[in-house]
């Protein structure tokens, strides 16, 4: 069983037995991974820098808690619509590559549009 297997049917087990699935349609999931990425970002505000780093390390618990909380959303939405979620990471991988060619993106942080509009001229 693969870790995002074993991960699902942790977190379908833990919904289950509190009789969760009711309220899990696909909005409220999706609200709740929003929210949740929400606190995650909650972490970073009025920081940067150095005091950035400092402040995430100093509360490593609360990122892994809150990393943890938008993935086990996402495990879920993803089970729940039918979606090979580590199929899906493949894929989409295969298409970043492909809207960022390395030769095109190194270093750069520019959005795939720029490069297009780059061969264009």
């Amino acid at each position: 069983m693969s870790d995002l297997a074993r991960l699902t049917s942790a977190l379908l087990r833990f919904r289950a037995e509190r009789d969760w699935q009711q309220f899990h349609n696909p909005k409220d999931q999706i609200l709740s991974l929003t929210l949740e990425a929400a606190e995650l970002l909650e972490l970073t505000q009025w920081r940067n820098g150095q005091a950035l780093q400092t402040h995430l390390t100093d509360h490593k618990e609360q990122l892994a808690d809150e990393l943890a909380d938008v993935v086990g959303w996402a495990l879920l939405i993803a089970h729940d619509q039918g979606i090979d979620l580590a199929a899906a990471m493949d894929a989409k991988l295969i298409k970043n590559e492909l809207k960022y060619p390395v030769d095109q993106s190194r270093g750069r942080a520019d959005k795939y549009t720029a490069y297009s509009e780059a061969k264009e001229q």
